[in-house]
């Protein structure tokens, strides 16, 4: 496997975690309105509420060492109720962990909060 496989790989499963908050959360909170509607653009992170991303970290100082950080971004002008935004989190970070089962079959990966993040972590060897 490549970097590019295994980049591919997780971007499938972020999108599909993407387009599952929408189903579930879309209109709760207007949309930002330089932003266009949900499967308007070819990339779910480019359009509609939510834009779910990870990107790669060293991990120096933290707890579980080398991995992605799961960012979840509501696109709207409105606050997001912490309750909200933890339980966004939540979800994403369980769709994650499932498509990562899937995607990745038999690997050894993680999905948990690492200090006040959630993280992706584990076998990450191409």
């Amino acid at each position: 496997m490549t970097l590019e496989d295994w980049e591919e790989k997780l971007d499938a499963v972020l999108a599909e975690a993407d387009r599952a908050l929408e189903a579930r959360w879309g209109g709760r909170w207007p949309l930002h309105p330089a932003r266009p509607e949900a499967g308007a653009a070819a990339n779910p992170r480019y359009d509609g509420l939510f834009r779910v991303t990870a990107a790669f970290t060293a991990g120096f100082g933290s707890e579980k060492g080398p991995g992605y950080l799961l960012r979840v971004e509501v696109a709207t002008l409105e606050s997001v109720p912490a309750p909200d935004r933890e339980a966004l989190e939540d979800e994403a970070a369980s769709l994650v962990r499932d498509g990562l089962a899937r995607e990745f079959p038999g690997r050894e990966l993680h999905v948990a909060r690492d200090g006040g993040v959630y993280k992706i972590f584990g076998d990450l060897s191409l």
